[in-house]
């Protein structure tokens, strides 16, 4: 193994300070990374690194540093990065002690530069919001009040507000005048914690709409605190909007854009800065995903905006690369580009386009590296080996889908725990991997093969091909090798969470502004 660069956290921090590009890489799980790390440090898994790398860092001549907490995991990651073709990768000396030992500020949680920006936002512009209590009487009243939700359906579904709308965060603008209607009604914007909601109505009261507009305050966390009940499966969502709401969303969001300073771009620019080879240019489209896969302009990936703003370090890893977004309204990607200009990025809107230059179709495929080659078997094979002793079938996808369904019998296992998770398994004449698709299996069979002489078998189309075969299926944390730290248990999400770890949530964010003060790296600039 050859003998990998290294590069001091002062060097890190230099970079963030000029604005260049660098992607400073956590491979450890996200359980870990998220109690404790720098702030502009983006969370790829060594288990997950060849499925997720290039599309979070798309130029292999980024400037790349790899750390972790002294597990081992960096060195291979770096080794894994080269062998990509990646050019230019480095180890963070000392890891996060190291960063730690020179002073780096760390951070808890995940997805913290927006969290931290949006306790800017309130602070700068004391975003108005409204108590739980005070929310609840206006409701039981039958108030002139709108709440919209401006999270992912799926997370409103969990848990919501009751009669609470939902609008992820980049429709807000366009579909709060066909919401609420009157400029008197009272639009309360909630989220499950603060971010969205604070960020949700900053949005509205950004872009000059007449009625009055507050923040649920600390959002279905607030309100369960104040011990009221929150709704479970609801489905209300926005309709679609006429050409006049469309058109004057549209000019409003325009104007917020140019204040914040976001650039535009036609087809040809655009093909210049994806031209460039010394410069990272990320392309966006912010709309629905249901919009996206109907017809997208080519090359875009789809992240609706509010997720976007919400999560940027999670698809823009490259800290210091350009964002282009695309829409076909003129609000969703200007009102989203106002907010990731605010936050240090450089941030165009690609204009100009016509219904034609949304050709494309289908879901967005991330970009993977050739795909290794492994011993396959189909459902029915497993199947008829699961009859007799001594097939180990081992699932590498997430602890969540696996607790909610898997074949029976099957271990679960982290890629990069391989080694510890041997140790616990039963004695195995086979190995059988699987996951969601097959696709993580795929390049965990070389893993273990290299860890032992039993034969590794991948299922052929993965747990769904067996769910799709109508083969039977198990749930919970039946056959679990290794710890569940491939995700961090957050606070806000569920319905089952400890008042005390909600009310340290809050109180965490709270304390955000000054670690950004400490940290100094940001480069946030609020309007």
């Amino acid at each position: 193994m050859s003998t990998l660069a290294t590069r001091h956290p002062h060097d890190i921090r230099r970079a963030l300070l000029a604005r260049e590009e660098l992607a400073l890489l956590d491979v450890r799980e996200e359980a870990p990374f998220a109690q404790s790390h720098p702030l502009f440090a983006a969370n790829i898994p060594l288990s997950k690194l060849e499925i997720e790398v290039f599309a979070r860092v798309p130029r292999l001549d980024t400037p790349i540093t790899v750390y972790d907490n002294g597990e081992g995991l960096a060195g291979v990651a770096a080794q894994r990065l080269l062998a990509l073709g990646y050019r230019d990768v480095a180890l963070l000396d000392g890891g996060l002690e190291g960063w730690r030992a020179a002073a780096g500020e760390l951070f808890r949680d995940v997805n913290v530069p927006s969290k931290a920006f949006g306790e800017l936002v309130e602070q700068v512009r004391h975003t108005p919001s409204l108590a739980a209590e005070h929310v609840q009487a206006l409701l039981e009243a039958r108030a002139d009040v709108v709440v919209l939700d401006a999270r992912r359906f799926d997370e409103y579904q969990t848990m919501s507000i009751p009669g609470g709308i939902s609008v992820p965060g980049a429709e807000l603008v366009l579909r709060v005048a066909e919401l609420a209607p009157d400029p008197s009604t009272q639009v309360i914007v909630n989220c499950a914690g603060r971010t969205r909601s604070i960020i949700g109505t900053q949005s509205l009261i950004n872009a000059g709409i007449a009625n009055p507009v507050a923040a649920l305050r600390n959002g279905t966390i607030g309100w369960t605190l104040a011990g009221q009940a929150l709704a479970h499966g609801q489905a209300r969502r926005f309709a679609e909007v006429g050409d006049d709401t469309r058109l004057d969303a549209a000019r409003r969001a325009r104007a917020l854009a140019e204040r914040a300073g976001v650039q535009r771009l036609d087809r040809s620019l655009l093909a210049q800065w994806q031209s460039d080879e010394t410069r990272t240019t990320y392309l966006f489209d912010v709309r629905t995903p249901e919009e996206y896969e109907s017809g997208h302009f080519p090359g875009s990936r789809s992240v609706p905006g509010g997720q976007l703003v919400q999560e940027t370090d999670h698809v823009a890893s490259v800290r210091g690369a350009r964002v282009v977004l695309v829409d076909d309204d003129g609000v969703r990607a200007n009102m989203s580009a106002s907010w990731l200009a605010q936050m240090g990025w450089q941030v165009a809107v690609l204009d100009g386009l016509t219904r034609a230059d949304f050709s494309a179709t289908g879901p967005w495929q991330p970009p993977l590296p050739e795909r290794p080659a492994v011993q396959s078997i189909d459902v029915e094979q497993l199947a008829d080996w699961l009859q007799e002793d001594g097939t180990v079938v081992l699932d590498f996808t997430t602890s969540a889908n696996y607790v909610n369904r898997h074949i029976p019998g099957a271990h679960w296992v982290i890629r990069a725990q391989l080694a510890e998770a041997l140790e616990r398994l039963p004695q195995a004449r086979r190995y059988v991997l699987t996951c969601g698709s097959s696709l993580l299996a795929r390049f965990a069979a070389a893993d273990l093969q290299a860890l032992t002489r039993i034969p590794v078998h991948v299922l052929e189309g993965g747990t769904a091909q067996w769910i799709a075969a109508g083969q039977p299926l198990q749930s919970g944390e039946t056959h679990l090798a290794v710890a569940r730290s491939d995700r961090y248990q957050r606070p806000y999400e569920g319905t089952d969470n400890p008042r005390a770890a909600m009310q340290g949530y809050l109180d965490w964010e709270f304390g955000l502004i000054a670690q950004l003060e400490r940290d100094a790296t940001h480069h946030f600039k609020v309007l």
